[in-house]
C-alpha cells in the first residue's frame, strides 16, 4: 500500500502523485462530455476575430442582464484562448453570479455550461481536485435526468445557440440548428426566437426569400422592445423593396436605443444601401466610439467616403477647384480609415474592390506605413499586414512574402503570430501553384512562426534548390534529389528565375 509522506522540498509524496494521476486520467475521460464552449469546436483550424473580446464587452454593457451570463461564458473562453485563465475564472464567477440573481428557478439548468467551463479552465490551470468538483457539480445535475455528464435541454441548446453567433459566419447555420431545436420544447420562447431570426437573416442572401421576413416578425412579435431584429427586418425590407416601412422601423429602433451599437452599425448599413453616406457615416462613427478597435467599422467609413468621391464623379462637376479639393479630402478620409482597418487587422479578404485603388500610389503607401508614429514593433507589425492586404487585393504572393519577411524577426506577440501565420496559410493555400518556390519558402516561414527551425531550415533549402536548379555549377544538386532537378516543368523553370529575381 502506498503512503503518504512529504519531503522537505514540500513535494508531493508517492500517495498524491497517485491520486492525481488518476484524477488527471479521470478528467481526461469526463471532460470531453460536458457540453461547453471547450466542446463545442468554435475556432477549429481558425483565429480568432481581431475584435471579438470588444463586441463581446460590448454586448455585456448593452445587453438585458439576464443575457449577460452568455456572453461573461465565452468572453472567459476568449482570455483562456489567450492564456488568461485567471481572468477567464472572473468572468465565469460574473457568470455564476448572474445566473443565481437572474435565473434563480432555473440555476442548475443555466449553470451547466458555466460549470463545465470552470472545469476545463482548472484543468488547465492543472488545479485538478477544483475542476473535478465542477465535473461533479454538473454529474449531480445531469443524473437526475440519467445521464451522467449531459443532458438535452432547449436552455443548452440556445446558450450554444447564441455563442456560435458571436463566433463568425461559419457558425451560423450550427446557430439556426440549436435554437429550431430550443423552439421544439418552448415554441413561443422569445429568446430562442429572436437568436432563430438573427441566425435566418445571417444566412439568407436573397432578396426574393420571405422566409426570414415571417420569422423576423415573429421575434419582434414575442421581443417588441428588441430594437436589432427591427433594424434586420428593415434590411430585409429594403432589399425586398418594401423601403419605407424600412425606414420607419429604424428611426423607431434609433429613437428608442440610440447607444446600441448593433443597432447603430445595422441602421448604418440601411442608410449606406439607401445612398444617404452622411447618415451611414454618422451612425458608423458613433458605433466606433464604443468599439475603437473594430477593423470593420474603420473598413465601411473608408468605403462611405470612397463612395462619396463617386456621387460627386458622377455629377460631372469635375472641373471646379472646389470640387476637386473636395474628392481630394474625401479620399485623404478614406486612406485614414483604410490605415485603420489595416491596423485592426481585418481579413483582406472582406475589403470591396473599388478600395484597391486607394493603396495604388506610393504617396497612399507612405500614410499607411511610413507616416505612423507607432513604436518600431508596432510600425513593422502594421507593415506585415499591410503586405498580406496587399497581396490579398492584388494577388501578388510576392509581395506578402518579401514584406512579410522584413518584419518577421520582431514580431513577438503570439496572438499577432497566429493571426499572421493563418494569413500566410492561406496565400499559401489559395494563390500559389503546388512546389513553387514561394511556396517552399511560405512553409518555411510558417514553421519559423511554430517555432520548428529544422523543418523550416528544408523549407528553405528546397526554395533555394529550385532558384539554383539549373545553375551550370550544378550547386542545385546539394538541395535537391534527382527526381526534383529532373522532373520539373518550364512553369517551374520559369518560376525559379521569377524567385532569383525576387529574392533578396
Amino acid at each position: 500500500m502506498l503512503r503518504s509522506f512529504h519531503t522537505k522540498s514540500g513535494q508531493w509524496g508517492l500517495e498524491d502523485s497517485y491520486w492525481s494521476k488518476v484524477s488527471k486520467n479521470s478528467l481526461d475521460k469526463i471532460l470531453p462530455k460536458l457540453k461547453c464552449h471547450f466542446t463545442w469546436n468554435l475556432f477549429k483550424g481558425e483565429s480568432i476575430s481581431h475584435d471579438l473580446e470588444d463586441r463581446v464587452c460590448n454586448q455585456i454593457e448593452f445587453l438585458n442582464t439576464e443575457f449577460k451570463p452568455t456572453m461573461y461564458n465565452l468572453l472567459a473562453y476568449v482570455k483562456h484562448l489567450r492564456g488568461q485563465n485567471e481572468a477567464a475564472l472572473e468572468c465565469l464567477g460574473q457568470a455564476e453570479e448572474l445566473i443565481q440573481r437572474e435565473h434563480s428557478d432555473q440555476a442548475e439548468i443555466r449553470s451547466l455550461v458555466t460549470w463545465g467551463n470552470y472545469a476545463w479552465v482548472y484543468y488547465h490551470l492543472g488545479r485538478l481536485s477544483e475542476a473535478q468538483t465542477y465535473a461533479d457539480k454538473v454529474k449531480q445535475v445531469c443524473e437526475k435526468f440519467s445521464n451522467p455528464y449531459s443532458i438535452e435541454c432547449p436552455e443548452l441548446d440556445c446558450e450554444e445557440g447564441w455563442t456560435r453567433l458571436k463566433c463568425g459566419e461559419r457558425q451560423n447555420e450550427r446557430a439556426k440548428v440549436c435554437f429550431e431545436k430550443a423552439l421544439e420544447e418552448k415554441p413561443d420562447d422569445p429568446e430562442f426566437s429572436s437568436g432563430l431570426a438573427i441566425a435566418m437573416y445571417c444566412l439568407d442572401k436573397k432578396p426574393q426569400n420571405q422566409f426570414s421576413v415571417k420569422v423576423l416578425k415573429q421575434a419582434i412579435e414575442l421581443s417588441p422592445n428588441n430594437e436589432y431584429i427591427k433594424v434586420l427586418l428593415a434590411l430585409k425590407l429594403q432589399k425586398m423593396n418594401e423601403k419605407a416601412e424600412g425606414e420607419q422601423l429604424v428611426a423607431e429602433a434609433l429613437e428608442k436605443a440610440p447607444c446600441q451599437t448593433d443597432v447603430l452599425c445595422s441602421a448604418a448599413k440601411f442608410y449606406k444601401r439607401k445612398g444617404d453616406l452622411d447618415k451611414a457615416i454618422e451612425l458608423f462613427l458613433k458605433a466606433l466610439e464604443s468599439l475603437p478597435n473594430n477593423g470593420y467599422l474603420h473598413y465601411q467609413i473608408a468605403y462611405c467616403y470612397k463612395a462619396k468621391v463617386k456621387q460627386i464623379q458622377n455629377t460631372g462637376e469635375l472641373e471646379t477647384s472646389g470640387h476637386r479639393e473636395k474628392i481630394e479630402g474625401l479620399r485623404k478620409c478614406a486612406v485614414g480609415y483604410l490605415t485603420k482597418t489595416i491596423e485592426k487587422g481585418l481579413d483582406p479578404q472582406s475589403v470591396h474592390p473599388d478600395l484597391i485603388g486607394l493603396l495604388e500610389t506610393e504617396e497612399n503607401r507612405q500614410i499607411v506605413i511610413d507616416g505612423k508614429e507607432l513604436p518600431s514593433t508596432e510600425r513593422q507589425q502594421l507593415y506585415q499586414r499591410y503586405s498580406i492586404f496587399r497581396a490579398y487585393c492584388e494577388k501578388s504572393e510576392d509581395t506578402a512574402v518579401q514584406h512579410y519577411s522584413e518584419g518577421l524577426p520582431i514580431t513577438t506577440v503570439s496572438t499577432e503570430k497566429e493571426k499572421m501565420k493563418y494569413q500566410l496559410q492561406n496565400i499559401g493555400e489559395n494563390q500559389l501553384p503546388r512546389n513553387a518556390p514561394n511556396s517552399w519558402y511560405l512553409q518555411g516561414l510558417i514553421h519559423k512562426l511554430n517555432g520548428d527551425l529544422l523543418q523550416a531550415a528544408k523549407c528553405y533549402e528546397k526554395a533555394l534548390g529550385h532558384v539554383l536548379r539549373n545553375s551550370p555549377s550544378g550547386i542545385g544538386s546539394l538541395f535537391l534529389s534527382a527526381s526534383e532537378l529532373e522532373g520539373g516543368s518550364e512553369e517551374m523553370g520559369q518560376d525559379a528565375e521569377l524567385c532569383s529575381r525576387r529574392t533578396p
